[in-house]
């Protein structure tokens, strides 16, 4: 899973919403500037608000809850794009940290509405400062963005320092994970005191969320690294088809959905006794950017495609089988007694099957970079997991896949990152901001 194959929104989003202030389609009216001008900033960005605005009742638009028993953008229906982006803090002062979270959560609630950073953050106050919020995302809707942040291993304790007197608030599960074979890793595109997940079904909505996080951020964190990502390579609700990764084959055909509760509660949600109280409700998000060598597979025969995912091309059934969710059998063979599912098929290796139960709550996305400078691709997967137990899921599946899987022919992986991402905030609770569960 680790690898490319892995197996209530507002009817009117340019409404006011209930939170008060102007949304960003009705300021965008009133200033009297077409959704046109600033759409032409960028072809994807048209495409992803075509694919959004020709989606019946504007369901794609639509603003997804900020608050809520747990954050937004885990299980939450997963959108075409992201913009994932880990800061570094610069700071030793726990205040100024303190301060930036909580106007890091006001501006989150703000923009997940639809709306400015600020009341009039672009157009209005004083025309000789720079205005408090950059503006290009005026006069679009919401499109589901969802705003996820997590901690990583050196927000608590960091060259042996604990900067932020928070060390002893450090979940047992939270450190870097291990090496694993066929890494490349950069470490420029590794670790991070802070992880911020921008999804939303416009690309420019997404990056202007993450952009005005930095800007405001400035003197307290920097960017660390940050990755775009384009059509999600999970699905995870039940009325999603399960999308294509850039091997060209279905993703994520055994993802957890967002009904299974159980399931949920087993793999996905910290539990109380599982680690400090803070993260009760929590998750931890397990990040791995997958170099995928494109012009090799490219070249290589349909049969050996098939044979090293274990899944056919078109229908994305199970070798031997018919349908794209019939159950994986490792039982069936040919006419010689070999298995139809390779001994070293990704999806034998990263079933819950052959891992003892495991699975992952995968929500991932395709990503291309340019060229390396030697005429290949830089292009790939964003993988992105959310699991209950970093230790007794992601690592173990995936020494398991980095021993034995035949995909690793056709991938390296080049960045990592593993985060603890708190509960949500409650509805009505003014006190609480992202993190205040960890500084109280």
């Amino acid at each position: 899973m680790s690898s490319p194959t892995s197996e209530t929104a507002s009817s009117d989003p340019g409404a006011t919403p209930a939170g008060g202030g102007f949304s960003r389609r009705k300021l965008f009216g009133a200033a009297g500037v077409t959704a046109a001008v600033v759409g032409a900033a960028s072809a994807g960005a048209l495409a992803g608000r075509a694919s959004a605005a020709s989606t019946p009742h504007g369901a794609l638009t639509g603003p997804v809850p900020f608050r809520g028993q747990r954050q937004a953008g885990i299980i939450t229906e997963a959108q075409d794009r992201m913009h994932f982006c880990t800061f570094d803090v610069t700071t030793e002062n726990r205040a100024d940290v303190i301060n930036l979270l909580k106007q890091w959560t006001r501006m989150a609630e703000r923009m997940t509405r639809g709306q400015e950073t600020e009341v009039g953050g672009a157009v209005d106050g004083n025309p000789y400062a720079p205005p408090s919020d950059t503006g290009e995302a005026l006069g679009l809707p919401a499109s589901q963005l969802t705003l996820t942040i997590g901690f990583g291993p050196s927000f608590f304790l960091k060259d042996g320092k604990d900067r932020f007197g928070i060390a002893n608030q450090r979940p047992a599960e939270l450190v870097d994970l291990p090496k694993f074979p066929n890494e490349t890793m950069d470490p420029a595109r590794c670790g991070g005191d802070i992880v911020v997940q921008a999804c939303a079904n416009d690309p420019q909505v997404a990056v202007h969320a993450i952009r005005n996080l930095a800007r405001v951020g400035f003197g307290t964190v920097a960017v660390r690294y940050s990755q775009l990502g384009f059509g999600r390579t999970s699905s995870t609700t039940r009325d999603q088809e399960t999308p294509r990764n850039l091997f060209g084959f279905k993703d994520g055909t055994a993802n957890l959905k967002s009904d299974e509760t159980d399931l949920l509660n087993q793999n996905v949600w910290v539990a109380e006794g599982d680690g400090p109280a803070w993260l009760t409700g929590g998750s931890y998000l397990v990040s791995r950017r997958i170099r995928m060598r494109i012009e090799s597979w490219d070249r290589t025969t349909l049969l050996e495609q098939e044979r090293v995912i274990g899944r056919q091309k078109g229908s994305g059934a199970p070798m031997g089988l018919r349908q794209e969710f019939e159950e994986l059998d490792f039982d069936i063979a040919d006419d010689k007694g070999n298995p139809l599912i390779d001994m070293a098929a990704h999806v034998r290796l990263a079933s819950a099957q052959h891992n003892g139960g495991i699975q992952l709550l995968r929500r991932g996305y395709n990503f291309t970079d340019g060229s390396d400078g030697f005429g290949h691709l830089d292009a790939g997967l964003f993988f992105i997991a959310f699991v209950r137990s970093p230790s007794k899921q992601f690592i173990p599946m995936q020494r398991e896949l980095a021993r034995k899987d035949a995909l690793n022919e056709y991938i390296t992986h080049t960045g990592s990152g593993i985060f603890a991402c708190p509960p949500g905030l409650r509805e009505g609770d003014d006190s609480a901001y992202w993190g205040s569960t960890l500084f109280t």
